[in-house]
């Protein structure tokens, strides 16, 4: 392990503090598609994003069977966690799923407004088996 990689524990524990991601998933014959998204994780647990069913990133991740997910930190000193393996689907999560989501991103105020004009039964969890772990924190040793 380089100097700079987090140790396990450092990086559930990132991954785990709010961060907007970035997923990343193959398409055939063109660059992968990555894109922004809010995604959920506690130590120890599987990474997981909201889409709806149908959505590109939906359909890219079920046909390639597996997606990336990178969180960083975009001010000095920086830092990033990227997660790669297989992926999983709840076809029909439950509102609480999405307002749990959601409030890890919104003002509490907010969040049920958000949830009842976003939330419908095209709803669908992807979650995410982690296999493969890279990290940076540039503050080590700092």
């Amino acid at each position: 392990m380089s100097q700079l990689s987090m140790t396990s524990d450092e990086r559930q524990k990132f991954l785990a503090d709010v961060h907007v991601g970035v997923i990343a998933v193959d398409r055939d014959g063109r660059a992968p598609l990555a894109v922004p998204i809010w995604y959920g994780y506690e130590p120890g647990g599987q990474p997981y994003v909201w889409t709806g069913r149908g959505s590109l990133k939906e359909r890219l991740i079920r046909a390639a069977g597996r997606f990336s997910l990178v969180a960083q930190h975009e001010k000095p000193p920086y830092r990033y966690v990227s997660v790669e393996g297989p992926a999983e689907f709840d076809e029909a999560p439950t509102a609480d799923i999405v307002r749990g989501l959601a409030a890890r991103y919104l003002p509490a105020d907010e969040v049920d407004p958000f949830v009842e004009q976003a939330y419908d039964d095209n709803a669908i969890i992807i979650r995410m088996r982690p296999e493969h772990w890279l990290s940076v924190d540039y503050g080590q040793g700092a």
